[in-house]
């Protein structure tokens, strides 16, 4: 059950952090456009979900697991105000991350691909 959970966070969030790059792959049938509009509403808990669930799971691969907490903390940089108490470490963090923002998308992406499998 845990592991098809983190399979649609990895994927649903590989598709909103990577939306730049999977755009110019599908050209003009804009279907990454589509399916990120329809999960927008859904990104501070897709972000909650691949941190939590990455951590769930921490033991069984160190690499996914990075991955999967990065990529959470990238979905989740509009809720960093909010905390007031870690507000300039999550965003120091995030600033860091975001010109990986596509990458690690694409990483998450794929790895919800491949966990299918």
């Amino acid at each position: 059950m845990i592991g098809l959970l983190i399979t649609i966070a990895s994927i649903s969030g590989g598709i909103l952090l990577g939306l730049s790059t999977l755009d110019k792959w599908d050209g003009d049938t804009n279907v990454f456009n589509k399916i990120a509009n329809k999960l927008s509403p859904f990104q501070t808990l897709i972000g909650v979900a691949l941190i939590v669930l990455a951590l769930v799971t921490f033991r069984v691969n160190l690499i996914f697991t990075l991955i999967r907490i990065l990529g959470g903390l990238l979905l989740l940089t509009h809720v960093f105000g909010k905390v007031p108490a870690l507000e300039d470490t999550l965003r120091t963090i995030s600033e860091k991350l975001m010109p990986f923002k596509a990458v690690i998308g694409i990483a998450l992406l794929v790895l919800g691909i491949l966990s299918l499998f």
